[in-house]
């Protein structure tokens, strides 16, 4: 297999994989990750044609990988661990200490075995909005603040990511925390939404339901060690479609899972 640097050309490959294995992934995903951190985004090809991918991206001295991507008729020919050896260098070559991935179960024991550990799991919840329209408002509230929210949970700095998924969504807003609603073609992502404040958060969380009609889909990624975030998804009827491992690798990270919510996506870039 040739790897070489992931590029616009192969995005059609790149999302026909991703909706196979049932990823929500978009054109501004992939426009977000070649323009943050390109060296750590690989395309492996045979015969000239991409059948493998994989995605990393890095902030301050923490990195993540997801969208590790093979062909089913590629598998079990040793292409996911090259790409991901490929990404961790890149990573560790920009100053990562530690680096996150995402993974299902049956990624799990690869990820073991390149020296990653489960510090959590993370839940996919899905449920629906509880209001007349979608009419969540879209509160003010600065990328440095927003930052340093954020910081407190996940121990670096994000604000290329936070910036990036700014504009794309409507912001709910408290004295000591957020929660920003993003639209996909499928539903109302919440996330990311984190905070210090136990009441505060389940007040941005119902009004973000109330800011949402009925008939859209909502869905968000809840860390399993996040009790009351797990007690409020419960409580407003929303359904567990599956876990995830969150993982990492390298330096332990300043994680604080009490004060993340729901992740700021779906699972590639944290």
């Amino acid at each position: 297999m040739e790897i070489v640097r992931l590029a616009p050309k192969h995005l059609p490959a790149f999302l026909t994989l991703a909706a196979g294995e049932g990823w929500i992934s978009d054109h501004w995903e992939f426009a977000f990750l070649l323009e943050a951190f390109p060296d750590g985004c690989f395309a492996g090809l045979r015969a000239g044609e991409p059948v493998a991918f994989i995605t990393s991206v890095k902030y301050g001295t923490s990195g993540w990988i997801g969208n590790l991507l093979v062909r089913p008729d590629q598998r079990r020919q040793g292409f996911g661990r090259l790409l991901m050896e490929r990404a961790r260098a890149a990573l560790a070559a920009a100053g990562a200490e530690t680096v996150w991935l995402t993974a299902s179960a049956a990624g799990k024991p690869l990820y073991e075995t390149l020296g990653f550990t489960e510090i959590d799991r993370v839940g996919r919840w899905c449920g629906r909005g509880r209001g007349a329209n979608f009419h969540l408002a879209d509160e003010s509230l600065s990328l440095a603040e927003m930052a340093a929210v954020d910081l407190a949970g996940w121990g670096d700095r994000r604000e290329r990511l936070l910036a990036t998924l700014r504009l794309r969504g409507a912001l709910a807003r408290g004295e000591r925390g957020f929660l920003l609603a993003q639209q996909w073609p499928l539903g109302i992502q919440f996330g990311p939404w984190c905070g210090h404040d136990e009441t505060e958060a389940a007040l941005l969380f119902g009004r973000a339901l109330v800011g949402i009609d009925t008939d859209t889909p909502v869905f968000l990624d809840v860390p399993e060690r996040n009790e009351v975030a797990s007690l409020l998804v419960r409580a407003a009827d929303f359904t567990l479609r599956g876990w995830n491992s969150l993982m990492y690798a390298g330096q332990r990270p300043d994680y604080r899972p009490a004060l993340v919510y729901a992740l700021a996506s779906t699972g590639g870039m944290g």
